[in-house]
């Protein structure tokens, strides 16, 4: 018993002193939302459900399309899109509880089901009645919930290099190749995780996440860094990471999508790997494919030209107006 007391003991002392040596303060919201707020970004109180950060761009009567980001990235990660997409559709996209400047949420719910009710209230207030959905990585899990929620409003669903309910192998895929991910599954890297300075883990995460190195600047690093240090941020994805596994769907829930759906996937993804996509493929009924050679997990910012062509051609078909 004395052993294992000297143990306990040892290993805390150990954690104090890893969050000491690594301590980075948290930066105000205000600064973080000056450097990264845009001319487009609009927020939306929905009390215990947060300050919603979003952009509502495009044309305000062409069909609408909503994105949603993965975890621990923010709307900026559709830029590259948007520039493409703004002069056909209508395009809204959001930063999720805990993430971008939504950040940390009264209610501190950062399930998926408070997620899906995010964007359900923001469709709701922009007067959305049908709209395509699309998202990536975790994103893509919530616009799956979405689609299953509330099929009547969906006209369409993208999935880009998707997480989602296929199994516990397909639930963990978004830590493959990511340290913090791994980490973050651990009580004990939890417990110094809200203190601790994130440079490392963010720049690892985004290394592995693009298969071409290039598209990774130090401004993108320093943009995911600063949004990680956002005033109660860190201590919102700690709270994130500990909840327990969402079982409101399960794999065969699949085959109920019936909206027409894009799956979007580089064959060179760390995180979620392209062997994954062959699940969707067999489940969803009414399913067409992207895959792009030499590309990781971010088609969008690694070959925005090509992935926001093959978008465009997605919704113009379901639209009525083939190319």
């Amino acid at each position: 018993m004395k052993l294992l007391k000297y143990f306990i003991l040892i290993s805390i002392f150990l954690l104090g002193c890893s969050a000491i040596i690594l301590f980075q303060g948290d930066i105000p919201t205000d600064v973080v939302d000056a450097r990264y707020t845009s001319a487009d970004s609009q927020f939306l109180e929905l009390g215990d459900l947060g300050r919603v950060h979003y952009r509502d761009e495009g044309r305000r009567q062409a069909p609408p399309i909503i994105l949603l980001h993965g975890s621990n990235a923010s709307l900026h990660t559709f830029e590259p899109w948007v520039t493409r997409l703004e002069d056909k559709f209508r395009v809204v996209t959001i930063d999720l509880p805990g993430h971008g400047l939504t950040g940390a949420i009264p209610s501190g719910n950062y399930s998926r089901d408070a997620m899906v009710q995010v964007v359900h209230e923001l469709a709701n207030k922009l007067g959305l009645e049908h709209f395509v959905i699309g998202g990536n990585s975790m994103g893509g899990s919530i616009a799956l919930r979405y689609a299953l929620d509330h099929p009547k409003k969906i006209t369409g669903l993208v999935l880009i290099d998707s997480s989602g309910f296929m199994g516990k192998r397909f639930q963990n895929a978004d830590s493959q190749g990511v340290l913090a991910f791994r980490l973050l599954k651990n009580p004990w890297f939890r417990a110094i995780g809200e203190v601790i300075d994130p440079y490392y883990f963010v720049s690892q995460g985004l290394e592995a996440a693009f298969h071409q190195q290039a598209v990774v600047t130090e401004t993108m690093v320093m943009r995911y860094y600063d949004l990680a240090l956002r005033q109660g941020t860190r201590k919102a994805t700690m709270k994130r990471f500990s909840a327990t596994d969402d079982e409101k769907y399960q794999t065969q829930d699949l085959a109920q999508i019936k909206a027409p759906t894009l799956l979007m996937w580089g064959k060179e993804d760390a995180v979620a790997p392209f062997a994954f996509a062959s699940g969707y493929e067999t489940l969803i009924p009414s399913i067409s494919t992207a895959y792009y050679d030499g590309v990781g997990h971010i088609p969008m910012e690694e070959v925005p030209e090509i992935s926001a062509a093959d978008l465009i051609a997605f919704m113009e078909k379901i639209n009525g107006k083939d190319k």
